[in-house]
């Protein structure tokens, strides 16, 4: 048992036995003690106030007398305005720490019954990952690492746009301008190649319309009638309409793209469970607005095409079907929410999406409760802001989009010239160094990423990013490192410690820290934020490594303090390795 819930639950029965009045466990707020207060933890007591008929100091005054009592636990108290202080004796530390397996420390996961479904990724087959994906697909694959090890069974799903305008032009520009390429004759791997043509389109475009406005059109005019926009549309019209030779060089390109995701997922370490793909998905729409005429929630205008009224709920009335009989995202995205229900039935779906999405989500989910869909409840848009570099944004059709392959090679070879400058290099292997730049470089990439709260926009300076001193994962997975050295020289120790071990503040502090970790998880996952357990190993690292500042580990004072400082090492190891594997980072155990 925890020391908080120790605590807890001790004030919990100190209640029921004062006031006769029960008290569920998550009533009790419990935090650690300011540093300007005596005392290890805190109760908040204002909250009980009413439902006890007393005086917040009351209650506090009351309840400390009443725990003290028990002095193999407490070992004081003082109030301070509603606030009861807690000291507890050094006792509960140790037995909390002699609790803790040495060799295969891991945190408790009970089944919460919950089954939980995380989009993310979601990539365009017209373009190679690029820079502004790695924030989605890190949020994804972590929030599905931190929900998966809070009890949630979770299901990593992929819905991939591979159809559209978009991507006929990319087609279109191969037929015109390819000569025959293909990533085996280039050696261009085929989400890069793919994403050169998406490019030369906009090249070959903008030629064109530069003419037709030197000919006397108008831009807006010249860029209606330029003859490769009416080639692409023709085109997708073929490819609807399921032309062979146009799905022949569809399927082609899309499978070079496919193969160049599957390269980069694999490079960042990121699996999915389940892949959805927008072609096979856009049309599942229809049956349900046509659902919805029938029960007279939506309309169809004099042109054929088909509405629902939001107005009624602050919101305006949105195109649901083109009077051409054709589908737009809002069809698409109905449908597959309810395929994705229909397949898996989980109780909550998250969509990982840009907070420009934010009025779409807000509507696909209200059209599918007035639809009464059993998916609709659960539908949670886990909203991020952009990234930008300091340079500024990025423009896929201008060529200016930093690509995600390119930004983890610029990431390694930063990790490569600090750990070279620095000297670490010393004893490793060319295969080791190989991998241990690779380890620091995604370490630093995603670590960056996800440290800012997802709802905050942000930019990402690389070299501030692996800074080894830093709020940053290298400087948390070389405390880590420093920890494997520390014990890798200690060998072996004893594994119980005696109860009788005066612990010093410095040793209290990142015994009380530790401690915390399986509640930082819950709050992580309750909160859908990462940036909660990057805060949490940012905090411990930084506190072991001022704790090694005044304590001495393997030249200790005497055997009983070297072989706790040991055992507290082992504890802030594993939840260093543990906090750092929920956001996808490798614990290396040297640098």
């Amino acid at each position: 048992m925890s020391v908080t819930l120790q605590i807890k639950t001790a004030i919990q029965s100190a209640i029921a036995a004062i006031y006769n009045r029960p008290i569920e466990l998550h009533e009790i707020l419990i935090n650690e003690t300011k540093p300007e207060f005596e005392g290890d933890f805190t109760m908040v007591t204002f909250a009980l106030s009413k439902q006890l008929s007393r005086k917040p100091d009351d209650i506090a005054q009351a309840l400390g007398e009443y725990l003290t009592q028990t002095p193999e636990m407490f070992s004081g108290f003082n109030v301070i305005k509603g606030f009861l202080n807690l000291s507890l004796q050094d006792s509960i530390y140790l037995e909390y720490l002699n609790q803790q397996s040495i060799a295969h420390y891991q945190h408790e996961i009970k089944a919460n019954g919950r089954k939980v479904m995380v989009e993310f990724s979601s990539p365009n087959t017209n373009k190679p990952l690029h820079f502004g994906h790695l924030r989605n697909i890190f949020l994804g694959d972590a929030l599905s690492r931190i929900l998966l090890n809070t009890g949630h069974e979770v299901i990593k799903a992929n819905l991939i746009n591979d159809r559209g305008i978009h991507i006929c032009k990319s087609m279109l520009a191969w037929i015109k301008d390819g000569k025959g390429d293909t990533p085996e004759s280039t050696g261009i791997k085929g989400d890069h190649l793919v994403g050169d043509y998406y490019v030369r389109f906009n090249e070959l475009y903008k030629e064109q319309v530069e003419q037709l406005v030197q000919d006397g059109l108008s831009k807006e005019d010249a860029e209606k009638k330029a003859p490769l926009m009416a080639e692409a549309q023709e085109m997708l019209r073929r490819w609807e309409q399921g032309d062979p030779e146009t799905l022949e060089i569809w399927t082609k390109m899309n499978g070079w793209v496919y193969d160049g995701f599957y390269k980069t997922y694999d490079r960042m370490g990121i699996r999915f469970d389940k892949m959805y793909y927008e072609s096979q998905t856009y049309l599942l729409g229809k049956t349900l607005v046509e659902e919805g005429l029938q029960k007279g929630l939506l309309f169809r205008k004099e042109d054929g095409s088909v509405w629902i009224d939001l107005s009624s709920d602050g919101l305006d009335q949105k195109l649901l079907l083109r009077g051409d009989g054709t589908s737009v995202y809002m069809t698409q995205d109905l449908g597959t929410a309810k395929l994705k229900y229909d397949d898996f039935g989980m109780d909550t779906s998250v969509y990982v999406i840009g907070d420009e999405q934010n009025y779409h989500m807000q509507v696909l989910k209200l059209i599918l409760q007035k639809l009464h869909e059993p998916c609709a409840d659960g539908i949670h848009h886990l909203s991020y802001g952009m990234v930008e570099l300091p340079t500024g944004r990025m423009k896929s059709r201008e060529g200016t989009v930093v690509d995600a392959d390119d930004m983890m090679d610029e990431m390694i070879s930063i990790a490569k010239k600090n750990t070279e400058e620095l000297g670490k290099v010393e004893g490793f292997t060319s295969e080791e160094l190989s991998t241990l730049y690779h380890t620091l470089g995604l370490g630093a990439l995603k670590f960056y990423l996800l440290r800012v709260d997802p709802k905050k926009k942000m930019i990402f300076n690389p070299q501030e990013s692996i800074d080894f001193h830093g709020f940053t994962g290298p400087f948390v997975q070389y405390t880590y490192a420093r920890i494997c050295s520390i014990l890798r020289k200690a060998g072996e120790h004893s594994s119980t410690l005696d109860k009788d071990i005066q612990l010093t503040e410095a040793e209290k502090t990142l015994l009380k820290l530790c401690e915390q970790y399986p509640e930082i998880l819950m709050q992580s996952a309750k909160e859908y934020n990462p940036a909660v357990i990057c805060n949490y190993c940012h905090l411990l690292a930084k506190t072991f490594n001022g704790f090694l500042v005044d304590h001495s580990i393997l030249k200790a004072e005497n055997e009983t303090a070297k072989n706790l400082r040991l055992k507290i090492c082992q504890m802030v190891k594993s939840n260093l390795s543990h906090a750092l594997g929920q956001l996808g980072i490798a614990a290396p155990e040297r640098m």
